[in-house]
């Protein structure tokens, strides 16, 4: 495990019904390349051994010897392999044949699990071969070479790094109390399962649906692999189903009815899993079991050992390459592009809806600048009053040009409140602010932070005072990265009434502007709309260049906002160190992903630095937040999601990130 995060692997071997010998020889290719590829643990079929069709093959003796022996070749194939390698086979108990799962690593077995539910049911009936982990009790035996406790308790598996694994075969995660909650609940952060799934029509939705629910409900990873290409046809086909789940989420899958064998990899985080168990409290209260839950599962522990023998490759030097990282996780997949956007804005409609019946008003007054924010919080406010049938003339947009406004937003600003329909003002600031800074004897030609603050609280004062003026209340553009960043003035442009855009971060923001400008506005608001998205991000504080163009850009200021963002998240989300964050940032804008920036690791230690620098010294800000929905899983609200100490040091944060190697 490195950076917290494990390499697994689905193999689906060829397989000969009945010849183990050559189903060994397929096993023993797909642990060699597994191993040369730097995986930690895989897991094969159900019955992989002597294949899962035998039948009434299974009562042969010569069969079962068969199977035996080839497991005493793989433990002399493994003796110099660290990787563990979990293979399904029959293995005789005393009076009982059972369906298990084998442990195997560097030559020695590390525990035999047994199938609890035994489908006997339509085209299944392993009951007539099989026996249920149920009908054992503890028991001693003798099996290729070993001896071994073969128990009905449930078995956790932990490498030398802790990570904690469990298995379960096939039938058993069909149950309405599958294995995998128990293994889950002792502890297991993975889960294994061996399958012999045959395809039906729809039955591989359902099964995917099945295995990213469990997994979801665990709170684990799940890796689940199918029997494939071999298995006799007399009645059914089995399709190779080789497939990874981290928490619910796809993380990879092999290709169906494949013939030839697959080996797919991918990387799970276990610290991203128990970060989330950790805040989980349901999860946590789940753990505590009744007294007679504590008889039936007593947990077996068993420790793997420490890798010795595996040799530093070229993977090493990669970072995490069987693992896509989403340079964006606050934006909506493709696929779900049209539902998430308008599940955002319906939670932001519906916030700004309950309060504006509360107070009784059909008012709401915003600070039009042409930028993103307040176009965002514009289309909300538009959006709740069709959906109220409010009159648009209730919305007032007050544009309120300063001493760094420039042409193209104020167009901007103009045009789309034309466009939409509501009630238009435009207040210039120069003047008031000049008189301000005669009274307390600051110099205009001094474009300090008095400069640019003086101009954000003026604004602000005027929308307060319009509102108390007009009635209704103040809708706020404050939004999630300003507020991480704290690239806001104090009692200034992040105060108001309500703020629709508290939770939403700053690439969310241009991506539901882009979304309404391309799902059916007019051509002079979408034409609007999409210049606004182009237009550098800017608090217009400072005067225009000579031309009349922003000088003042903000991403240049306090770094880009789609790696702020991306920190931002796996900060908030899963309490990530600097060290895991830098590792991250470095795979995700590595140029692999469309759309995405490609940042240096020098480009990603300073921002990163920046990062964690003003988002501890800027909680201030934070502590005194107006109302407003929290939409996505990260938030910044004082009131439930972020408890934070103004004054807490980031002494150590800072100091991991500076000894980052670039």
């Amino acid at each position: 495990m490195k950076n917290g995060f494990i390499t697994v692997a689905a193999a689906v071997p060829s397989v000969r019904v009945a010849d183990c010998a050559y189903n060994l020889v397929q096993i023993e290719n797909l642990i060699a390349q597994a191993e040369g590829k730097g995986v930690e643990i895989i897991v094969f079929p159900e019955l992989a051994i002597t294949g899962y069709t035998c039948q009434d093959l299974f009562r042969q003796n010569h069969l079962m010897a068969q199977a035996e022996n080839a497991v005493l070749m793989l433990l002399d194939f493994t003796r110099k392999l660290d990787i563990i390698s979990i293979v399904g086979l029959p293995v005789p108990v005393g009076n009982l044949l059972l369906n298990c799962a084998i442990v195997i690593q560097s030559g020695d077995i590390l525990g035999i699990v047994a199938k609890t539910y035994l489908p006997n049911y339509s085209e299944f009936y392993e009951k007539r071969w099989f026996a249920s982990s149920q009908d054992l009790h503890p028991t001693e035996i003798r099996f290729a070479g070993k001896r071994l406790t073969v128990t009905p308790a449930p078995q956790i598996f932990r490498t030398y790094e802790d990570v904690r694994f469990g298995v379960e075969i096939c039938e058993d995660v069909w149950a309405p109390t599958p294995v995998s909650n128990h293994l889950a609940l002792a502890g297991a952060d993975l889960v294994f399962n061996l399958s012999a799934s045959d395809e039906l029509i729809g039955k591989h939705a359902y099964l995917k649906s099945l295995l990213a629910q469990q997994s979801a409900r665990t709170i684990s990873g799940y890796v689940y692999s199918g029997c494939g290409f071999g298995e006799s046809t007399q009645d059914l086909v089995f399709g190779g189903n080789a497939i990874i789940y981290e928490n619910g989420h796809l993380l990879a899958e092999g290709e169906r009815f494949s013939f030839e064998p697959q080996l797919v990899i991918s990387q799970i985080d276990i610290e991203k899993l128990r970060s989330e168990r950790r805040c989980n409290t349901t999860f946590v209260n789940a753990q505590r079991p009744s007294s007679d839950e504590r008889l039936a599962y007593d947990e077996v522990f068993v420790d793997c050992l420490a890798p010795v023998n595996r040799p530093v490759d070229h993977m090493e030097s990669q970072i995490l390459p069987y693992r896509h990282i989403d340079p964006h996780p606050f934006i909506p997949s493709d696929d779900m592009m049209e539902q998430s956007c308008e599940e955002i804005f319906n939670i932001q409609v519906a916030g700004l809806a309950k309060r504006l019946t509360h107070i009784h008003s059909q008012k709401v007054v915003i600070g039009i600048s042409g930028g993103l924010d307040s176009t965002l919080d514009l289309l909300v406010c538009v959006k709740t009053f069709d959906k109220l049938g409010y009159d648009r003339k209730g919305i007032i947009g007050v544009t309120m040009p300063g001493f760094g406004t420039s042409g193209r937003t104020y167009r901007n600003a103009i045009s789309l409140m034309k466009s939409l329909g509501i009630t238009m003002r435009e207040i210039s600031i120069a003047k008031a602010v000049t008189q301000h800074f005669d009274d307390i004897g600051h110099d205009p030609d001094v474009h300090d932070v008095t400069y640019e603050n003086c101009q954000a609280r003026e604004r602000t004062q005027i929308l307060m005072d319009l509102t108390n003026q007009l009635g209704g209340l103040v809708v706020g553009t404050g939004d999630l990265s300003e507020l991480a960043l704290g690239w806001a003035t104090y009692n200034g442009d992040y105060m108001s009434m309500y703020g629709v855009n508290a939770s939403i971060p700053k690439t969310l923001v241009s991506y539901l502007v882009r979304y309404v400008a391309l799902s059916g506005v007019d051509e002079e608001s979408k034409a609007t709309l999409l210049d606004i998205v182009d237009t550098p991000i800017s608090p217009e504080l400072v005067p225009t260049d000579s031309k009349g163009n922003i000088k003042q850009k903000t991403e240049d200021l306090v770094g880009p906002y789609e790696l702020h963002d991306f920190f931002l998240y796996h900060f908030l989300r899963f309490g990530y160190r600097p060290q895991k964050l830098y590792v991250l940032a470095q795979r995700a804008f590595d140029g692999t992903t469309p759309g995405a920036g490609v940042y240096d690791k020098a480009t990603i230690k300073k921002w990163l630095t920046t990062f964690l620098r003003r988002f501890f010294n800027q909680q201030f800000k934070r502590s005194c937040l107006p109302d407003g929905p929290k939409v996505g899983s990260v938030s910044l609200s004082p009131r439930g999601d972020w408890r934070m100490p103004s004054d807490a040091s980031s002494a150590t944060w800072l100091a991991e990130c500076d000894a980052l190697a670039e």
